[in-house]
Parts: structure tokens; sequence; C-alpha cells
């Protein structure tokens, strides 16, 4: 009783803020629109966005403030539920703001490995990162070199992820986002041990597990399809979890000879056995529709839990994945059903 009464404030607000969420109907209507300024004219007019975007004119705006734009929509929303939450769900909301923080490191670095000399502007963020994070986002997006944006990382977690990296010989922007990565989910799985406990210590592990053997088995089709990278280069890769995945499946994948032998293995393991349409062409593709599966489903099981609030955070950033990727689109002229088409990819 006790959990549901510490909850209930919040998935109310939850479920109210859920509703306001586009359904498969607008995303067919956003299609249809046939400019960027009509088409944020209409977002305007849809309560998620009316208030936070209400004194803007759609016609001003350019690709880079959009982009923005709706990135804050997330952090928007994060801030209203932050508001919202008692001290024990500020625990999960501190731990998933953790990948905003690795969304900006990666947007800095991206910068950095551009080699122009132009200027990132996060003004927009400041606020939202002023109150959460003790990141210093104008420092780092100053940095012009690697070394000078390493060094305004010292007294942060990131600096040493990303100073191990000085060690070895021309580390490309690949390599720093995936040390950001890999230690940003290394975190989360050795925290959420000393953070939680009972039913939201077991619905987190479950949701986490599944996405990280999902991350897992992602990399090492990528690195072997992509990258033709040696198997002690893929383990290095990996996160040192297994949760539905052996150990012993996670070598016969990354040593497999070839990519029928890769895809035999794969049929075999936990993920191969559920979802029978899973390959590695799919596994990008499935990695949404599991997640979504598997959130929903915790969600429901137990809605006075921390799974509800990462279900809509979750929901949120594929959102604003669906909106950019419309939004592009239409700047393209792309036709409608194609857009669609690529909309509801994610």
């Amino acid at each position: 009783m006790g959990k549901m009464l510490s909850y209930s404030g919040l998935v109310t607000k939850i479920r109210a803020m859920k509703s306001n969420l586009l359904t498969d109907d607008q995303y067919r209507e956003l299609a249809e629109i046939s400019s960027v300024p009509l088409a944020v004219a209409y977002l305007k007019q849809l309560p998620a966005y009316s208030q936070i975007w209400a004194s803007l004119d759609e016609n001003d705006l350019h690709r880079g403030q959009i982009e923005k734009l709706l990135i804050n929509a997330i952090y928007n929303d994060f801030t209203r539920l932050y508001r919202f939450a008692n001290m024990e769900q500020r625990r999960f909301l501190d731990l998933y703001f953790k990948r905003y923080e690795v969304a900006i490191l990666k947007n800095c670095l991206n910068k950095v490995f551009d080699h122009r000399d132009v200027e990132l502007d996060l003004s927009m963020f400041h606020a939202f990162f002023g109150r959460h994070s003790s990141l210093n986002i104008n420092l780092l997006a100053s940095s012009s070199t690697i070394e000078e944006f390493i060094n305004n990382l010292k007294g942060t977690e990131y600096y040493e992820p990303l100073n191990r990296l000085r060690k070895i010989e021309s580390p490309t922007l690949f390599d720093y986002e995936t040390a950001l990565d890999v230690f940003n989910f290394r975190t989360i799985w050795t925290l959420k041990d000393k953070l939680f406990e009972k039913d939201d210590l077991k619905r987190l592990t479950h949701a986490y597990g599944h996405k990280f053997d999902l991350l897992n088995l992602q990399w090492i089709h990528r690195s072997r399809e992509f990258y033709q990278a040696t198997p002690a280069d893929i383990y290095a890769l990996l996160l040192p979890v297994n949760y539905k995945l052996k150990k012993e499946e996670i070598a016969a994948l990354v040593e497999a000879e070839s990519n029928a032998t890769f895809e035999n293995v794969l049929s075999q393991t936990y993920y191969g056995k559920h979802y029978p349409q899973l390959s590695g062409d799919t596994l990008e593709d499935m990695y949404i529709a599991i997640m979504k599966k598997v959130l929903s489903r915790e969600s429901k099981d137990n809605p006075y839990s921390a799974a509800t609030i990462y279900q809509y955070l979750y929901l949120k950033d594929h959102e604003i994945r669906r909106l950019t990727v419309a939004l592009e689109c239409i700047r393209y002229s792309v036709p409608p059903e194609d857009t669609v088409s690529h909309i509801f990819k994610f």
C-alpha cells in the first residue's frame, strides 16, 4: 500500500502526459504536410507542444533551432516529472539523466572531430543542465581539440574513461563515443543494485537486462559486418552483462566463422527463440520493438514502480526521433507514404 501511495500522484501525471504523445493517425497527418514551417505550426496545435512553443514563429526557425526545440521538449518532460517525484523516484531519474549528459558530450565530440571553426551553441540547454548536471557545457562546447575537451572534463566521472583513450594510437570519434556508452551502461548496471530494491530492482533489472543484451548483439553484428573487427576488439566493446544471453553464446557469436554460423547461433539464443524474425539484419529494428514490449509489460504488471517512469521517458525519446525523421522527410519532399514508413521504423 505504501508503494502505491508514493507512486499514485506521479503515475497519474504520467498517464496524463502519455495521453499527449502523438498517435499513429497524427503521424500520418504530419507526413501529408508540404513544408517544415507548416509542420511546426501543426505541432504547435498539439497539447504536448502548444504551451512550450506558443511564442515561436515557425517561419523564423532554421533546422538547427527546430532540432534543439525537439530535444528541449524531452528535457521539459523530464523536468516536470522530476519536480513531481519524491526522493525515491528521483533516484531513478538521476540515473536515467546520464543518457542526456552522454548525448551532450557526443555533440561536443562531433564538433571537435569536425575540424571546422564552428561555434556549438548549447545555450538553449543551459537552464536544464544547470539544475541537473555538474558539467560545464559552455566550457565543453568551446573545446577545439580532443585534449582540451578531455581536460575540461576533469573533476567529472567522464574524465577517466575518455582519458584512457590517450594511451592508444589515433583514437577515432567512434572510439570516444563507444567509451562513453560503455561507461554509462556499466554505471547503470552497477548502481541499480545499490539504489533500488525489491520490485523496483526486479523490474529495472529485467528492462535494462534486455536492453544491454540487445545492445551487445548489435555491437557484435556491426563490428563483424561493417568493421571486420577481431574477436579481441569486439570483446573490448561489450558490456559485462549476461542477462538472457549466456557467456558461451556471446563467445560463439563473436567468434563465428561465417555469417551463416552467426545467424544459426543467434537463432538458438533466448532472443532468437522468442523472436523468430530476429536476425543480424533486423537487430536494430527489433531492438526498438522488443524494448517497447518489455517496458510496456513491466509497467503494466506494476504501474507503481520505476518501470512506469522508464517507459514514459523511453516513449518520449522515440517520439522525438520520429518527429526528427518526419521533419527531415518533409524538408526533402519525400512522398507521404515513404515518410510514414520511415517514421514507423522507430
